[in-house]
């Protein structure tokens, strides 16, 4: 589905309204991921239900949005605990584009990262 297999595939950890378009996805890329929509990647956007995907990536021509809705079932949960920018392979993005489980490549314990004092 993406032109190359050196695209990294960015996630969102943070649900996205399903009725944004180019310019709120870009707009979030930069934002909450931290990077620039231009640079070749693919960002991928879930929203709160987990029912739907955006992916937004730039062709070097435009920018492309993939929109999916599962008929059953949900997507992937990415723990917002973990520190780091969440990035899919190839067959990892595959996965979970399909609906399969991917989530425990991506949990860190709550617990490692809440201060109590």
């Amino acid at each position: 589905m993406l032109p190359s297999r050196r695209i990294k595939i960015f996630a969102s950890k943070i649900p996205v309204d399903m009725r944004s378009g180019f310019d709120a996805l870009y707009k979030r890329t930069k934002e909450t991921i931290g990077l620039d929509p231009r640079s070749g990647h693919a960002f991928l956007f879930v929203n709160k239900n987990r029912t739907r995907v955006k992916v937004l990536f730039y062709d070097g021509t435009g920018f492309v949005l993939i929109a999916k809705r599962l008929d059953r079932g949900v997507f992937s949960k990415f723990s917002p605990y973990y520190r780091k920018n969440i990035i899919l392979t190839q067959a990892e993005f595959s996965l979970f584009f399909e609906g399969a489980q991917i989530n425990k490549r991506f949990i860190e314990s709550p617990q490692q990262n809440i201060r109590t004092e």
